[in-house]
C-alpha cells in the first residue's frame, strides 16, 4: 500500500524515537537538515550532528553546514577526511565515488564508536536510487542507516515538510562533490578542483544559483538551467574574462542546460547498474 507523505513522516518519528541516540551525516542541504530536525523533535539532545570537512567540497558548505546546526540548537561536531590522499579516489574512475563514500562511511563508524552514538544515519532519498550511487553500496557495507530512504520519503516531499517545519534550506539547490565537475579518467587535483570552484563561485556571483562548471582539460562547459541560457550570454564577455583568467582556454555553454550527474552520461548503461548493485 502506498503511503501518504504525512504517513511517511510519521513513520520515520516512529523509527527514529526507537533509536535513542544518533549521529547525523550533516551536510546542511535539505535532505540532512530535515533528518536532524526530526531527530531533533524526536530525541532532543541525543542527537548530533556530524559536519565532514573535505578538499573536494567547499569551505563555504561546511561552514554553512556548522552554522545552520547551531541555530537549530543541535550538537554539532567538526571532522575532516583526506580524500586526495586516496589513490583510488585521485584516480577519478567511476568505482572512485565508492572508495569516496567508503572513507566517509568508515571515518563516521570509528567517530560514533569513539564517541559512544549506536546509529549513524545519512540523508539518501528514494531520488538517489535513481542515478549512479555507488554510496548506496559502501553506506550498506559500512553499517549506516539511510532512514528518510527506509520510508520512502521523496525530494519533493521533503521539501514540502521542510517548508512546513521553517527550515531556511528547504528550497536549496542540491550540492555535489566537485569531483563530479571532472570527466572520469581525468586524474584529480587541488588545482582542479580549485578552478572549478572559483569559476562556479563566481557564476554564482552573477545570480546563477544552479550551476556546474564542467572541466575538459582547456574548455570549460557551463550549465545552467534553459531559461537562464540567454542570461548567461548577456555576460559573455565578463565570464570569459574571468574563466580564461581562470586556467581556461575556451568557454562553452551546454545548451541541454543543468542537470545532475552529466558526467555519468557518457557511461555505458550496464556499469551503472553494476555499481549500484
Amino acid at each position: 500500500m502506498n503511503m501518504t507523505m504525512n504517513e511517511k513522516n510519521s513513520r520515520l518519528g516512529k523509527i527514529l524515537s526507537g533509536m535513542d541516540r544518533v549521529m547525523i551525516a550533516f551536510s546542511g542541504g535539505v535532505d540532512s537538515s530535515f533528518l536532524l530536525k526530526r531527530a531533533q523533535q524526536e530525541l532532543g539532545d541525543q542527537v548530533l550532528a556530524v559536519v565532514v570537512s573535505s578538499e573536494l567540497f567547499r569551505e563555504q558548505e561546511f561552514e554553512g553546514a556548522i552554522k545552520l546546526a547551531e541555530e537549530m540548537g543541535v550538537s554539532v561536531h567538526q571532522t575532516e577526511i583526506k580524500e586526495l590522499d586516496n589513490p583510488a579516489i585521485i584516480a577519478n574512475n567511476p568505482d572512485s565515488w565508492y572508495h569516496s563514500k567508503k572513507m566517509l562511511y568508515f571515518h563516521l563508524g570509528e567517530l560514533a564508536n569513539e564517541l559512544d552514538y549506536p546509529y549513524v544515519l545519512d540523508g539518501m532519498i528514494m531520488d538517489d536510487m535513481d542515478d549512479f550511487r555507488p554510496g548506496l553500496k559502501a553506506r550498506t557495507e559500512e553499517g549506516v542507516r539511510s532512514v528518510l530512504q527506509e520510508v520512502g520519503l521523496y525530494k519533493n516531499e521533503i521539501r514540502e515538510l521542510s517548508k512546513e517545519l521553517e527550515l531556511p534550506v528547504w528550497n536549496k539547490p542540491a550540492s555535489c562533490s566537485l569531483a563530479s565537475r571532472i570527466p572520469y579518467g581525468t586524474k584529480l587535483d587541488r588545482s582542479k578542483i580549485e578552478q572549478v570552484n572559483q569559476a562556479e563561485l563566481f557564476l554564482a556571483k552573477l545570480g546563477f544559483d544552479m550551476v556546474r562548471v564542467r572541466y575538459h582539460d582547456n574548455v570549460a562547459r557551463i550549465e545552467v538551467v534553459p531559461e537562464k541560457i540567454a542570461d548567461i550570454l548577456k555576460h559573455q564577455e565578463k565570464i570569459n574574462l574571468k574563466l580564461v583568467s581562470l586556467g581556461f582556454s575556451y568557454v562553452s555553454v551546454d545548451l541541454k542546460g543543468y542537470r545532475t550527474g552529466s558526467m555519468n552520461e557518457v557511461l555505458p548503461k550496464d556499469s551503472l547498474e553494476a555499481e549500484i548493485v
